[in-house]
């Protein structure tokens, strides 16, 4: 009996999205959505090739900016709000480089920081 294919439903995209920046401090993650939500395309930098402690740096944040602003642009999506979460070293190069493809409305912080959350190891001995 032949295998029927269940065809994945195409993503409805609109001029306007949302680009998500999340920089930690070993990766970047850069997801471009729809305004509903749904993802257009997605990239870190480990998918582009960078290991270990190069994956965080503003030169892989900008390789991974272009490639998911260049697969955008090619979607259709010519305007985004970005959205950047963490605190890695490459979230302004990224934001730059996604600039270049894909005109920014405005960018949002949303790092979570403690209001005097949990308490910090005590000091090394020395």
């Amino acid at each position: 009996m032949a295998k029927t294919t269940v065809k994945k439903p195409k993503v409805e995209v609109e001029t306007i999205g949302n680009a998500y920046v999340g920089s930690t401090f070993n990766n970047i993650i850069i997801t471009l959505t729809n305004k509903k939500g749904d993802v257009i395309s997605s990239c870190s930098s480990g998918q582009m090739g960078f290991k270990g402690s190069k994956k965080n740096t503003p030169f892989a944040a900008q390789r991974v900016a272009e490639t998911v602003a260049e697969k955008g642009f090619n979607s259709g999506i010519r305007k985004v709000y970005v959205i950047v979460n963490g605190p890695g070293l490459g979230r302004e190069s990224a934001i730059r480089s996604l600039n270049k493809f894909i005109s920014v409305i405005s960018i949002t912080d949303c790092t979570p920081f403690p209001h005097n959350g949990c308490r910090t190891p005590k000091k090394r001995r020395s």
